[in-house]
C-alpha cells in the first residue's frame, strides 16, 4: 500500500513538473516573440528617420465593477479602505452598541484586520480618523476622511461619517457638503 501511494505521488509530483517546465518554454517563447516582432515592426535608420513614442506608463483604469465611482487604481484603493473600515463600524455597534474610538480598537471585526490600523499611509492617500464629539442630540459617532498625497483629477480626497455615506472632492479636503460618491 505505502509503494503504490508512493508511486502515485512522485507520478504526480512528474507531472507538476512536467507542466511547470511546458509553461516556462512558453513564456520564453512567448518573450522571444515579442521581443522579434518588436525589432521587425521598427523602421530601419537606413528608411526613415521618424522613432515611435514610447506607450504611456499608466494604462486607463478599468473600472472594478459596474458603477465603480473610482477614476483610478488609487482611487479604488482608497475607497475600497475607507469601504472596509465603515463594515468594521457598523458591526463594532452591533456588538458593543457604540463605535469604535480609534482604528487600533477596530482590528479583528469584520474584515479589518490589525495590519490595517497599525498605519494611516495607504499607498498615494493618508487615512484619518477621528471620533465626533456628541452634540445635542447625544448620538455618538465618527470621520474617516482619505487624503492624497497629491490631488488631481485621479486623485480625490474622500469624507465619510457614521451613516456611511462617502463624499468625494477634487477641489478641496472632501466633508459633509462634497459631492456624495456613488
Amino acid at each position: 500500500m505505502k509503494r503504490r501511494q508512493m508511486r502515485y505521488w512522485v507520478g504526480i509530483l512528474g507531472l507538476g513538473m512536467m507542466g511547470a517546465g511546458s509553461g516556462l518554454a512558453q513564456a520564453e517563447s512567448h518573450g522571444a516573440a515579442q521581443t522579434s516582432g518588436q525589432a521587425t515592426t521598427q523602421p530601419s535608420a537606413q528608411t526613415s528617420t521618424q522613432t515611435t513614442a514610447p506607450a504611456p506608463a499608466s494604462a486607463t483604469y478599468q473600472p472594478k465593477y459596474p458603477g465603480d465611482p473610482a477614476r483610478s487604481e488609487s482611487e479604488a484603493l482608497a475607497l475600497g479602505y475607507m469601504r472596509v473600515v465603515l463594515r468594521a463600524q457598523r458591526e463594532y455597534k452591533k456588538r458593543h452598541d457604540k463605535y469604535a474610538d480609534s482604528l487600533a480598537a477596530l482590528a479583528g471585526t469584520a474584515s479589518f484586520t490589525k495590519r490595517m490600523s497599525q498605519t494611516t499611509d495607504r499607498g498615494d492617500y493618508t487615512a484619518s480618523f477621528s471620533r465626533k464629539d456628541k452634540g445635542k442630540d447625544d448620538k455618538d459617532g465618527f470621520v474617516l476622511t482619505m487624503t492624497p498625497n497629491h490631488m488631481d483629477s485621479e486623485h480625490r480626497s474622500f469624507y465619510a461619517e457614521d451613516d456611511g455615506v462617502i463624499h468625494g472632492d477634487d477641489q478641496k479636503a472632501a466633508d459633509l457638503d462634497s459631492p456624495k460618491v456613488k
